[in-house]
């Protein structure tokens, strides 16, 4: 059994055609029906169903497609690690994040890891939630993953820094001179929401923060990305809840500002299957050092798990 034949086989399946998969692996039809039986004989039946128009997976196939993908991106991983190894003027990187932090902080670090590195090729993968980021990792997709703490760590992981969560309204709110602002004071208002909320006690977060407070949330607005929300909420749509880092490059300063009594925030980590070596350490360095910080010292939102849950 070698790696090539595992790849043929899932091309044949993502394609669902031995004809496709022939020419996008630039080999000829016989050669690659010749590797994926000769495949099928080594793990003892078959793994596709011929059929007169495609291919269908079999039970075995079923089975053994999972590991056949995990071991063709861990070979890929392990060539990118040994490359990472020699150090970080080579190579790529596959760096997994929730959106909030690809739009938020991961710009400016690619542009410092760009001018100090430029040879050094980055692939970012957004995501809406945490649990896509442990699956990439999991599944060998993505080298590193930036995002909130994983539930259960496939490998080492490393606090980077907090993330803030503040609400945002227009210039003409009647909150606006304010800095802080409780929610019970804004039971009355519509809210913008996202469809990246996340999930707490079973609850979407703004739900179950409101009811806390005493009140159900009007909603005015749902949202895909938080983004979005942050603009709806500075043009008066309603009120938002979003990452500080999200808002001040969002609009900029075509809204205002304000922080929860008592605040929210939550540790952001960056993680991976394996201890980072080469440019993968390299650029964890950098992302802790670059990591915007808090204005001030904020307490945790208690009963909140891990410091307090946060838009993706």
């Amino acid at each position: 059994m070698s790696l090539r034949q595992m790849e043929y086989f899932l091309t044949v399946v993502e394609e669902a055609s031995f004809t496709r998969a022939a020419e996008l692996l630039h080999v000829s039809q016989p050669a690659l029906s010749h590797q994926v039986k000769a495949l099928e004989r080594t793990v003892g039946g078959a793994l596709l169903e011929r059929l007169p128009r495609g291919v269908r997976l079999t039970a075995m196939g079923r089975a053994f497609r999972p590991h056949a993908e995990l071991a063709v991106r861990s070979a890929e991983q392990a060539r990118r690690a040994a490359r990472a190894a020699a150090g970080a003027e080579g190579g790529e990187l596959h760096i997994a994040a929730v959106h909030s932090v690809a739009v938020g902080v991961l710009p400016d670090v690619f542009a410092r890891w760009r001018a100090a590195h430029p040879r050094v090729l980055l692939h970012l993968h957004e995501y809406a939630t945490s649990e896509a980021l442990e699956e990439q990792i999991g599944r060998g997709t993505v080298d590193l993953a930036v995002g909130p703490a994983p539930a259960d760590p496939p490998g080492p992981v490393v606090p980077v820094g907090e993330e803030e969560i503040v609400l945002v309204v227009p210039f003409d709110d009647c909150f606006a001179h304010r800095t802080t602002v409780t929610l019970p004071e804004l039971a009355d208002r519509p809210w913008i929401r996202c469809a990246m909320e996340p999930v707490v006690h079973g609850e979407r977060f703004l739900d179950w923060a409101c009811g806390r407070a005493g009140f159900t949330p009007r909603t005015a607005v749902f949202t895909e990305h938080t983004s979005t929300a942050v603009r709806m909420a500075a043009a008066g749509v309603g009120v938002c809840a979003a990452p500080a880092h999200l808002v001040r490059d969002a609009v900029g300063g075509g809204c205002v500002v304000l922080t929860p009594d008592p605040a929210w925030r939550r540790t952001l980590t960056v993680f991976s299957r394996l201890p980072p070596t080469g440019a993968a350490e390299r650029f964890v360095d950098l992302l802790r050092a670059a990591w915007p910080r808090p204005r001030a010292p904020l307490p945790v939102y208690e009963d909140c798990p891990d410091g307090g849950p946060a838009v993706a």
